[in-house]
């Protein structure tokens, strides 16, 4: 790979990670150099390294975090070895993979003046550089808002304003737009456009959502190159992106990677053009054809609220001072055994708040929920995580005498076996999400609430957790979920419930629900191109067909040679068939 003229301002060589009882490195031989305005994007399965590569870069890994490090780092002329996280902070922006985790300030405003006052800004400027930033991020209501009462999707936006605010060097972003709406992918979007066309700094972007990242543009809406990593954290690729994907795009689906459509699609049939393009048109048909849906009978009602006001306390309000106004009123939700309810909605509308009222962690302002107190798997994984190592975890709260086959089959499932050993707080987001929902499902509830279930994961993880969602249904449970991934809930849900404007906007089928345009877009929703493509020409197979399609993710089956006109799957990597996909 080629880089820009002028010295690379992040260089890696060589660069190798092991963490203290693993038992293979996390990386392996890295090396990357980065030059001054180059934006990469890095790909690879959940647990290949990505966000190691970032802890390398900031200093984290070996300062903060005991890892052993191989190879050198050096960032702006200095490495990493020989200056602390703090100095190196002068020339990084980092958005972490938990924003909330770096909030450390009470207030909005206070938030961004901190890393200002830090670098000593010109005092008369900091104020209009606070609201540039927030304003670039679409964040701009928010700057006298209080940090603790702000939803996951506004703490992410937030903490791209602060990392932007000091116009550094090297910006990192780690899953900038995982609690992130559609609007607010875009908006993140924009505003890395705009810092890259006004501050010059490079960038390196860590993110599962490449699809949604894209927008209509394709591989093209993506960062100009492209490093792939492959599960044991080697480089597989790097070059342009366009270029990454084409050659790389059956390998990357079949380790379990989110790709663009059209490359998720040229993986699938070697023809390029995504839906413009017959061939693959046609093989979207096949898959529809010889299905049937048939919709879920109705059951006895597990959980039950009726005229449900919501608020989110935030712990700091004294007595005398009123009470904030809900974010939801009039709530009246019936939830029935075998469903899987999406409850929808933009950033700060209330769902996060809704499932913690439903799970009785906090307390309704007016009306009452009914029924077994449900499982609630949280947001932020790592408020849930009590144990020393992932084993003890899952087998938190069970009865000694029988957790051993309970939590090895929960391992197992989860694909955490190997994981069983160590410290959950020290795994990536991704395994985290895995280990929280493991622990959940060791226990048997009749209501599982599921805040972003898939949040940090990649394909192939996204694809267990849902169909372990669908299992809890079809055992007769229920599962009522929050999500941004419109993909998923079409794939997934059979009811769909959409808040916005302080209330219930929608409530029914899924199909029904997602194709009412005028509805999404009060609720400042948009759908994804093939949901929407599905919706207008499959509407009747939409499940189908995406289930059939998250089948396909994983395989490694015989290569076969496409239809005249489509070229052939790139680095030798075979296409899987219309019948192999139809299953």
């Amino acid at each position: 790979m080629t880089t820009p003229p002028g010295p690379p301002v992040v260089t890696l060589d060589g660069v190798s990670v092991r963490f203290p009882r693993r038992a293979t490195p996390v990386l392996r031989d890295v090396s990357l150099r980065l030059a001054p305005g180059e934006q990469v994007v890095i790909l690879g399965a959940s647990g290949s390294g990505k966000s190691t590569v970032l802890h390398t870069i900031t200093g984290v890994v070996p300062h903060t975090v005991h890892a052993e490090l191989d190879g050198e780092v050096t960032v702006a002329g200095t490495t990493t070895a020989a200056t602390t996280v703090v100095e190196r902070s002068r020339y990084l922006g980092v958005v972490a993979q938990d924003p909330s985790s770096a909030v450390c300030l009470p207030d909005v405003e206070q938030e961004l003046a901190l890393p200002l006052e830090n670098h000593a800004a010109d005092r008369s400027t900091i104020d209009r550089r606070i609201g540039d930033a927030l304003a670039a991020v679409g964040a701009g209501h928010l700057r006298r808002r209080a940090t603790a009462a702000l939803s996951g999707g506004e703490s992410q936006r937030v903490a791209l304003a602060a990392a932007l605010v000091t116009e550094p060097d090297v910006l990192l972003l780690d899953e900038p737009t995982s609690m992130l709406d559609p609007d607010g992918v875009a908006a993140v979007r924009g505003a890395l456009v705009q810092a890259v066309q006004r501050y010059g700094p490079a960038v390196v972007l860590v993110e599962h959502r490449l699809d949604e990242w894209a927008g209509a543009d394709g591989a093209a809406g993506l960062p100009a190159r492209a490093l792939v990593l492959d599960e044991s954290g080697t480089v597989l690729a790097d070059g342009p992106t366009a270029v990454v994907l084409r050659d790389q795009a059956a390998r990357l689906h079949a380790a379990g990677c989110w790709l663009p459509l059209d490359a998720e699609l040229r993986a699938l049939t070697g023809a390029d053009g995504g839906l413009s393009n017959r061939e693959n048109v046609a093989f979207l048909d096949s898959l529809a054809a010889d299905s049937r849906e048939q919709a879920a009978e109705a059951d006895e009602p597990v959980l039950a609220a009726r005229g449900l006001a919501v608020t989110r306390s935030t712990g700091r309000r004294r007595r005398r001072d009123p009470e904030p106004p809900p974010l939801l009123t009039g709530i009246d939700l019936t939830v029935r055994a075998g469903e899987v309810v999406a409850v929808l909605g933009a950033n700060g509308v209330g769902k996060s708040t809704l499932l913690l009222t439903l799970a009785g962690l906090l307390r309704p302002r007016t009306g009452t929920v009914t029924g077994p107190r449900p499982g609630l798997v949280f947001q932020n994984a790592e408020h849930q995580l009590v144990a020393s190592t992932v084993r003890a975890e899952i087998a938190h709260g069970l009865a000694a005498d029988r957790s051993e086959p309970i939590v090895d089959r929960q391992l197992e499932r989860h694909r955490l076996t190997h994981l069983a050993d160590q410290n959950p707080f020290r795994l990536s987001g991704g395994e985290k999400r895995r280990v929280s929902l493991a622990a959940m499902l060791a226990h048997d509830r009749p209501v599982l609430l599921a805040d972003e279930p898939t949040l940090g994961l990649d394909r192939r993880d996204a694809i267990a957790t849902a169909e372990t969602l669908r299992d809890v249904a079809d055992a007769g449970g229920a599962v009522v979920l929050v999500s941004h991934d419109l993909r998923l809930v079409a794939s997934l849900a059979t009811r769909v419930v959409v808040l916005g404007e302080g209330g219930v906007l929608a409530d029914g089928p899924t199909a029904d629900v997602l194709r009412d345009g005028e509805t999404l877009a009060r609720a400042g929703l948009r759908l994804p191109a093939l949901v929407s493509w599905l919706l207008e020409h499959h509407r009747d197979h939409l499940r189908t067909v995406l289930r059939r399609l998250d089948d396909a993710v994983g395989r490694r089956e015989q290569r076969v040679a496409p239809e005249a006109g489509a070229q052939a799957p790139a680095s030798g990597a075979g296409a899987c068939s219309r019948q192999e996909v139809a299953g």
